[in-house]
């Protein structure tokens, strides 16, 4: 897979899964926009927290991303590539709502959030700037079984730097479904919530995470 497609890939992921980024992060992104009574200032403190959760997701993709000398033998970067789009069909089995396996990853992430959601607690409700991108920078953290999954897919690019900017693409196609969220458009999220959209998401998802597996390799 070609970079600028790797990109596109990360991008369409983000903006497919938006139907779960609804139940998981629009509560906290409709508080922040509503933080302030401008309205104006609501929308730049909604970009703020974006801001942040999506850098969060780029250093966790270069963290990850950066033991790929760990997997130079192409067996392992078979098995490690086969993994991750085992895990993009189990992404999209959870946002169609057909299997909710991922629920069991999310529950294993929580050890971490419990260590750092205080940090969350204590920059509520926002007032600036600079508590919304600190609140995002803490939450994109938040235990998520879309996020693990596109890290793990992320990862097997086996470069820190590639993996960080596919999860900042990942997260910038969540974006359109955050800002609609934090802006309480109420039209959009009852699309993206509808369960044929879900449906259909998870759908694309599905054939995603089969077209990432390395069948060639396997068969082999």
């Amino acid at each position: 897979m070609t970079e600028s497609l790797a990109l596109s890939t990360a991008f369409f992921l983000g903006l497919l899964g938006g139907t779960h980024c609804l139940g998981m992060c629009g509560g906290i992104a409709a508080t922040v926009a509503m933080g302030s009574p401008g309205g104006n200032r609501g929308v730049g403190l909604l970009l703020g927290y974006n801001a942040g959760r999506i850098f969060s997701y780029g250093v966790a993709g270069a963290i990850l991303g950066s033991l790929s000398w760990l997997i130079e033998d192409p067996k392992i970067q078979i098995i490690i590539r086969s993994f991750a789009g085992l895990m993009l069909v189990f992404m999209g089995l959870y946002i169609a709502q057909w299997w909710q396996i991922l629920t069991q990853v999310e529950k294993a992430g929580s050890i971490l959030w419990k260590r750092i959601s205080p940090f969350a607690s204590k920059l509520l409700p926002v007032k600036n700037a600079h508590q919304a991108i600190l609140l995002g920078l803490v939450w994109g953290w938040l235990p998520c079984g879309l996020v693990y999954s596109t890290l793990i897919w992320a990862s097997a690019a086996s470069d820190w730097l590639l993996s960080s900017q596919l999860m900042i693409f990942f997260g910038l196609g969540t974006l359109p479904a955050m800002l609609m969220t934090g802006m309480l458009a109420q039209q959009m999220k009852q699309l993206l919530q509808h369960q044929i959209t879900k449906q259909v998401s998870g759908g694309i998802i599905i054939l995603m995470g089969i077209y990432t597996i390395p069948w060639q390799g396997i068969l082999h």
